[in-house]
């Protein structure tokens, strides 16, 4: 008896999704819950597992089409581990694609945005080792071997034109943007059209960080199962300074101004599909150790395209750090509805003036950008000195200072 391999039912906010590939071919063999097909929404991607132990009879939906909830995507046979000549033919010259090879051994390693462009460009994902974590490959690997692929040379019976050759290299590519790139598109745009948006600018003195984490890692490491980082401090110190503040953790709604007596504080992790903000819900709940421990699961998470849409819903307040990148200074997007965001930057050793002495110090730039409607530049001054301030002294942080 066949089985109708329909749609998931897509959360309240998402209208539909994107087919951007389907994982297994008619006619092969797949087990229990592996992964049939991708679907792209503006936020994240979800995969259509398999019910049962099977095969796929049929395809309702062509790669690229936009489903609803409940669409039917396929026809699914279980209990069919056998795959007949005539049905492994397609899929052995499939196999022989450079798309199909992104579905073999090296596939496991890549996320489904890169898997994507792979399909879309025709690379082989084999061939070179990417630029990412133990050399997993992103999407900028794949454009930029595609744009490097040589024309094939005119056969020798035909004479080639005499043409001036190039002084460059004058490939192009054109790839669709994804919905999540669309969307993030979407939201920056509106942000600037809708919002008074301003930033505003200080620097803080990291060495009683430092020093601190120098001293505690080890035995931290030890008991928690993870790394101090800073960006434990930095989301603490925010939230002391949102505490003070108010306004900065507020969202406009109309002519109403929404004041959260909680602190949901997202933060910003790039992934080769884009930037995505999960959201460490009751931040002020959670201690050190916690905050590390679901910003390590977030960023894996999102890397391998594996976070829910509920981990990125709400949000109060986002902070966002350029500085792994190299940034030393930038004016960060407000997150609407949100009304301000923490940019941090670059560590960067600097001599400064301490005591009438020159000393070096490790420096960061900070920057908070913040709706000018609800937020006056003396709250983010103030706001901005607070983080300062608990950065350069963190025991203010353990006494509520």
């Amino acid at each position: 008896m066949t089985m109708e391999i329909r749609v998931p039912q897509l959360p309240e906010s998402v209208a539909d999704a994107t087919l951007v590939a389907w994982r297994k071919q008619p006619g092969e063999a797949v087990s229990r819950d592996e992964n049939l097909a991708d679907l792209e929404t503006d936020k994240v991607v979800l995969e259509v597992p398999a019910p049962a132990a099977g095969v796929i009879k049929e395809y309702k939906v062509q790669q690229g089409a936009t489903v609803k909830s409940g669409d039917l995507l396929a026809i699914f046979e279980p209990g069919a581990a056998e795959v007949s000549a005539a049905k492994a033919a397609p899929a052995a010259a499939a196999a022989a694609t450079p798309a199909a090879a992104a579905k073999g051994a090296s596939a496991e390693k890549l996320s489904p945005a890169v898997r994507r462009v792979v399909e879309e460009t025709g690379v082989d994902p084999s061939a070179f080792t990417g630029s990412g974590r133990d050399g997993r490959l992103t999407k900028s690997d794949v454009v930029a071997a595609a744009s490097t692929r040589k024309a094939p040379a005119p056969s020798p019976a035909v004479a080639a034109p005499a043409v001036a050759a190039p002084s460059g290299p004058r490939a192009e590519q054109r790839v669709p943007m994804t919905r999540l790139r669309q969307r993030i598109a979407e939201r920056l745009v509106q942000a600037q059209q809708t919002a008074a948006l301003l930033t505003t600018f200080n620097e803080v003195d990291l060495t009683a960080v430092n020093e601190l984490r120098a001293r505690h890692k080890d035995r931290f490491e030890k008991q928690h199962g993870v790394k101090l980082g800073f960006m434990s401090f930095f989301v603490k110190a925010s939230i002391e300074a949102l505490r003070k503040f108010p306004v900065m953790n507020a969202a406009v709604d109309g002519s109403d101004i929404i004041y959260h007596e909680f602190y949901d504080i997202g933060v910003a992790v790039s992934t080769d599909r884009g930037l995505v903000v999960p959201v460490l819900r009751n931040a002020e709940a959670l201690g050190f150790a916690e905050i590390e421990r679901r910003i390590n699961d977030y960023g894996t998470r999102a890397r391998a395209g594996g976070l829910a849409l509920e981990d990125l819903q709400g949000g109060t307040f986002t902070i966002t750090n350029g500085g792994v990148f190299g940034s030393l200074l930038s004016t960060p997007i407000v997150n609407a509805p949100q009304s301000a965001i923490l940019g941090m930057h670059k560590i960067q050793e600097r001599p400064v003036v301490v005591n009438g002495q020159i000393v070096v110090r490790p420096m960061m730039y900070l920057a908070v950008s913040y709706d000018h409607r609800i937020i006056d530049g003396r709250e983010a001054v103030q706001f901005l000195v607070a983080i300062k301030d608990a950065l350069e002294d963190p025991g203010r942080m353990l006494l509520g200072l």
